[in-house]
Order: structure tokens, then C-alpha cells, then sequence
């Protein structure tokens, strides 16, 4: 156990990078998150991932594929969070912040509908990147089409 933690936590090399967490990575594991927070994972939604992550990271499809693979093995290994919006914290601004949500939305609603499990989850994860409230339903409204 104390083994993941470490793993999930490493410190950060003498260049400042983690070889654990990058950008790209905490944002696909909390777009799959909120994929599966409806207990479906729609395969509509994991197209969404994969042209979410295209559009926004300088990345070909090979990455992205393994970006997805290992952010359901850190998802499935991780119990919270907080290892992810703690990145976000650290590393982004509230542009920054009010894209990544917009885009969680966008993945909720890709079935056709918002799950009131993956709006309970992108509300959590809100909270957790300090959104503003404001900014968390301007992004709503946008993908639901009300501005």
C-alpha cells in the first residue's frame, strides 16, 4: 500500500518534472471518471476523450490511447480525487480550469443527457480546482446550449 502511495506521490526530479502525473494525464483520468460516474461507459464518451485530448494536447491518437490506458489504471488504483485536482491546483489557471470543466461537461452530455451522478462529479471536481460557482454554470449552460 505504502508502495502506490509513493508511486502516486513522487517526487518531483532535479528538471521539476513527475513521472507520475503530467497535464494531459489528470485530464483524462477525470474526463473518465466522469465517464463511468454514471455506471456506463459509453463508447460515444470515449471518443469525446479521445477528440477532447487531440483538440487540446499536441499529442498524436497512439499517445492518447496510452494516456486513456493509464488513466484507468491510475483511476482504478486511486481512491480520490484529490492527487488529480491537487495537479490542477498547482499547475493551471482559472482559464484553464473553466476549459477542463467545460470539457467534463461536454463528456457528460455526449450521451444525450447529464446523469445526475456525473453532475454531482463535476460539481465535486469544481469545488476541488476552486471554479468559481459562477464559472461551473457558465460552462454548463455553454454545453447545453443556454448562454
Amino acid at each position: 500500500m505504502f508502495e502506490k502511495l509513493k508511486q502516486l506521490f513522487a517526487v518531483a526530479d532535479d528538471t521539476g518534472n513527475s513521472d507520475n502525473m503530467t497535464l494531459e494525464l489528470v485530464t483524462a483520468a477525470l474526463l473518465l471518471e466522469v465517464s463511468k460516474a454514471d455506471f456506463q461507459e459509453d463508447p460515444a464518451e470515449i471518443d469525446k476523450i479521445r477528440n477532447i485530448l487531440l483538440q487540446h494536447f499536441s499529442v498524436s491518437l497512439s499517445d492518447i490511447n496510452a494516456f486513456i490506458a493509464k488513466a484507468r489504471e491510475t483511476g482504478n488504483d486511486s481512491t480520490s480525487l484529490y492527487p488529480f485536482t491537487r495537479y490542477i491546483n498547482d499547475n493551471c489557471n482559472n482559464i484553464e480550469k473553466y476549459q477542463l470543466v467545460l470539457a467534463l461537461w461536454e463528456v457528460a452530455l455526449e450521451d444525450g443527457r447529464i446523469d445526475k451522478y456525473e453532475d454531482h462529479l463535476i460539481r465535486k471536481i469544481s469545488d476541488l480546482i476552486y471554479l468559481p460557482h459562477s464559472e461551473f454554470i457558465r460552462a454548463k449552460l455553454s454545453v447545453i446550449g443556454v448562454e
